[in-house]
Order: C-alpha cells, then sequence, then structure tokens
C-alpha cells in the first residue's frame, strides 16, 4: 500500500434501514483507513429523488455513530438533510464532465425505448449471448438527432466503449482481474429524465474527494471496468478496488428478512450490544489471528486486507450471541443498568442493584434476560421450569421441610447448604438443583451465593415451604 493518505469512502443510497451487509462494508472501510492512519468519508448517495429520504439518512448516520464507526469527512450532523456529501447536490459537477466527454466524442445521445431494450436483452439471453447494447444509436448523425429532439424525445447518455480493449486492475480482495471492453456494451451514465447513473456517480465523486481505496460488495466487481474506462477518458484518479462476499444465510441465499431480523435499528432495540455487532461484523469475512474481544481501534490496528476472504461469509447467530456475551462482560455497571431498561430498574430495589447486576451478569445475553431474573428475584410471579420441576419432585417433601427450617436459622448461605446436605444426605446436583430450584424454578443460573443475597432469608423459606 503506498505512502500517501489513505482515504475510504462509505456511500449508501437512503432508500431504507440499514442492515448487517452495509454496516460490515462501512466497517471494513473504517478498519482499512484507520489502520494506515487516513480518513473515513461518508458520502450519502441520494440522486433517486423519489426513494431517498431524509429520514433514512438520518438513521443511517445514527445507527453508524451507535456502533463508533465514526466518518473524518462526510455529513456535519443527524438530520439527515442534504449538504456538500450528498450527491443531490453535486448535479453541476456532473455536468461538467457530462459536457467534456461530450466534447470528446466520448459520449453519445440513445433515443432507445426501454421496450425495444428489453426485447434486445431477452433476444440476446435466450440464444446464449451475454446482454450488451447492440450500438443502435451509436452512429446517429447530427441532424438526426435534432429531428429526434425536435420531436419531443428524451435520449439517455451513453459512454461510447473503445472496442478491442481489456481493461484490467489489481482487486485488493481477488487479485488480478481481466474484462473485454468487448463484452461490456456502451452504457447510460445519464438517464433520459436527467438523473445520472451509479456508475457515473461513484466513479466521478471517488476521484473528485480524493479516496484511495474502496471496498465493497462483490455485486459490484462488473461495476468495476465501466468505472475505470470513465475515469480513464476523464484523466481521473483512479481509487484501489476490493470487492468483498456478500453474507448469506444458512440455506446459502444472501443474507435477507427470511433468516430473521437484522436492521440494526431493530438489533439496537432487541437488545444487541454496538461491540458486539462490531466485533462480530469485522471477523464475518476477514481473518483475525487475535480472536479476543476489542474495540474499534484495535480492531483496526490488526485488520488487513489480506485477510479479507473471497468465498460467500455465513452468518451464524451463534456466533453473534458469542460476542454478545463478550460485549456484555466486558461492560461496566453503569452501561449494563442502563442497557437492562427500564422494566427491570422498576423491579430492582435501588439497594440490591449492585448484587443484581453482579449476579445476573454471566448469565443472561439480553435485556429480557434481565428481566426474567428481576421477575425471580423480586416477584411472585417465579414459573417453575421442568427441569426444576423434576428436581423438586424427586428431592421430596421432607428435603424442603429441612431446607426451609435451616434457612430459618443460619444467615451464611454456605453454612446453610452445608447443613442442609449433612441433614438431607445429599450432595452434588442432587443438593444444589432442588435448592435452586425451589429458589428460583429454574436449575441453572447465578451463583448460589449471589441468589441468597438478592432473595434473603425470609423468601427462601418462604419459597421452600411453598414446594415442600
Amino acid at each position: 500500500m503506498s505512502v500517501e493518505k489513505v482515504i475510504t469512502r462509505f456511500a449508501p443510497s437512503p432508500t431504507g434501514f440499514v442492515h448487517l451487509g452495509n454496516i460490515r462494508t462501512a466497517l471494513f472501510n473504517v478498519l482499512l483507513a484507520h489502520k494506515h492512519g487516513g480518513d473515513f468519508l461518508l458520502r450519502i448517495e441520494d440522486t433517486d429523488a423519489e426513494r431517498s429520504k431524509d429520514e433514512f439518512t438520518a438513521a443511517l448516520m445514527q445507527d453508524m455513530r451507535w456502533l463508533g464507526l465514526t466518518w473524518e469527512q462526510g455529513p456535519d450532523d443527524d438530520s439527515g438533510k442534504p449538504g456538500a456529501y450528498h450527491q443531490s447536490q453535486r448535479q453541476h459537477l456532473y455536468q461538467t464532465h457530462y459536457d467534456s466527454l461530450q466534447k470528446r466524442g466520448k459520449v453519445y445521445p440513445c433515443f432507445c425505448s426501454a421496450q425495444r431494450l428489453a426485447i434486445l436483452r431477452k433476444t440476446q439471453l435466450s440464444a446464449g449471448q451475454p446482454p450488451r447494447y447492440d450500438g443502435m444509436c451509436a452512429h446517429l448523425s447530427q441532424s438526426e438527432v435534432e429531428t429526434k429532439l425536435a420531436e419531443g424525445q428524451k435520449p439517455s447518455l451513453r459512454f461510447r466503449v473503445p472496442q478491442g480493449e481489456e481493461i484490467t486492475f489489481t482487486d485488493l480482495v481477488r487479485g488480478e482481474q481481466h474484462f473485454s471492453s468487448d463484452d461490456i456494451g456502451d452504457f447510460i451514465i445519464r438517464r433520459g429524465d436527467g438523473t445520472p447513473a451509479f456508475f457515473f456517480t461513484n466513479a466521478i465523486d471517488d476521484a473528485l474527494m480524493g479516496v484511495t481505496h474502496v471496498l465493497r460488495g462483490d455485486d459490484h466487481l462488473t461495476n468495476t471496468p465501466r468505472q475505470l474506462m470513465l475515469l480513464r477518458a476523464l484523466a481521473m484518479r483512479e481509487p484501489e478496488y476490493g470487492h468483498i462476499s456478500l453474507i448469506v444465510g444458512n440455506d446459502g441465499a444472501p443474507l435477507s428478512k427470511r433468516h430473521g431480523s437484522f436492521g440494526i435499528r431493530e438489533m439496537r432495540e432487541q437488545g444487541y450490544l454496538p461491540a458486539a455487532i462490531v466485533n462480530y461484523l469485522s471477523r464475518l469475512g476477514h481473518y483475525y489471528a487475535d480472536n479476543s474481544f476489542m474495540s474499534v481501534d484495535q480492531l483496526a490496528k490488526q485488520f488487513d486486507s489480506k485477510n479479507l476472504g473471497r468465498a460467500p461469509a455465513h452468518f451464524d447467530i451463534t456466533q453473534l450471541q458469542h460476542w454478545q456475551k463478550e460485549a456484555l462482560s466486558a461492560a461496566d455497571d453503569d452501561t449494563v443498568w442502563q442497557w437492562l431498561g427500564k422494566a427491570v430498574h422498576q423491579q430492582v430495589p435501588a439497594d440490591k442493584k449492585g448484587n443484581f447486576i453482579r449476579a445476573v451478569k454471566p448469565n443472561i445475553s439480553m435485556p429480557a434476560d434481565g428481566l426474567d431474573w428481576a421477575t425471580v428475584f423480586f416477584s411472585d410471579q417465579m414459573i417453575v421450569e421442568d427441569d426444576a420441576k423434576n428436581a423438586i419432585d424427586k428431592a421430596g417433601k421432607e428435603f424442603f421441610e429441612i431446607a426451609a427450617s435451616v434457612f430459618a436459622k443460619e444467615a451464611d448461605f454456605k453454612t446453610a447448604i452445608k447443613s442442609i446436605g449433612k441433614q438431607t444426605g445429599k450432595k452434588g446436583k442432587q443438593l444444589f438443583w432442588p435448592v435452586r430450584a425451589a429458589l428460583t424454578g429454574k436449575v441453572h443460573g447465578p451463583e448460589m451465593s449471589d441468589l441468597a443475597l438478592l432473595l434473603g432469608s425470609d423468601k427462601m423459606v418462604a419459597r421452600c415451604k411453598r414446594v415442600g
């Protein structure tokens, strides 16, 4: 990688809320830039006026900041309203480059209807040919063009692809890439309604904004030769491209709604921690020798584009949940308390807050789990699970009569459990499971001594009597 300042970018279209695939692309670009002490740039590609919404832009920026993915260049606030880094405000710049291409004969107006193009595509595909424009309008005379314009026809603008050329570039992920210009066909850079095409604005803005490296989904791989031809025709700077694998579900299909709700907003509402999402995504399609929990800065230091995989990245909910547990373990008590939410705050007495967090933190992964334990400790709505019921039934009535008697006299839990074991002749699982089951309705959970602190002797006695 060269010694010049590295500038990467994320350039989403604000037509919906951001999801895991989008955010992983942004994350990899953040990590690459910060690995080399460079800048990460956020650009909003909102030329689709009908579908682009300020609310989606605002939501995107809020989600990225929540995840700790900040930008050195880009929109200044979370309003989402168009500004210097929105393509909708850069039309005059695009027009300058349209004019430049026209003066050099690199483009031409195309009057072909959508119907004709659809038929052409269908015919080529049925013949086993790659779909490409046949150049029908490539050689219209000036008088023919003027006649069609006078008739009110609104042409698109096509880039005149040079014939017999090979477009080559070194992909940061996939190595040497070779494309034949003869397989591409003249492509549209401005639509008939005057709106610019993605190929054009995306490439022009990368050059104008000094972007040096672009990591994006491998579904954009075939866009790259088109964009390189455009930049070369305009003698503009070319970034280095890297095309990362797509995220797929267990069925091998691209991750979508049918695999679950993986919009960042939805995941935040479900209770996923930002550090969990970042740690998981940074390893989804990228290899880290160090598998420990890390901050964004630490992940950046160890990031290497050479470790980006070419094969589809398989989403694994178990791995995401693993990093959720890691993120929760690393979080301080105040963060955990706020994350648990109002429903838990309303149940846990102020003087029990510290003990509650210490007890449940290793045993939960979502706020709903915390609420479940708060209900166990501080209400009478305890639900006895099947395993717990079996443990209670096997222990028998006499066991719980002894346990209630001991807990009524002995405040120290460790001393009390030893006494119960001695009097009942039980030890190990046969001792601890029925006690835990009686006190919580579960056979697994927080340390028993922590349970005792939260419940108190009176409640422990009452629960033993209730099941006895």
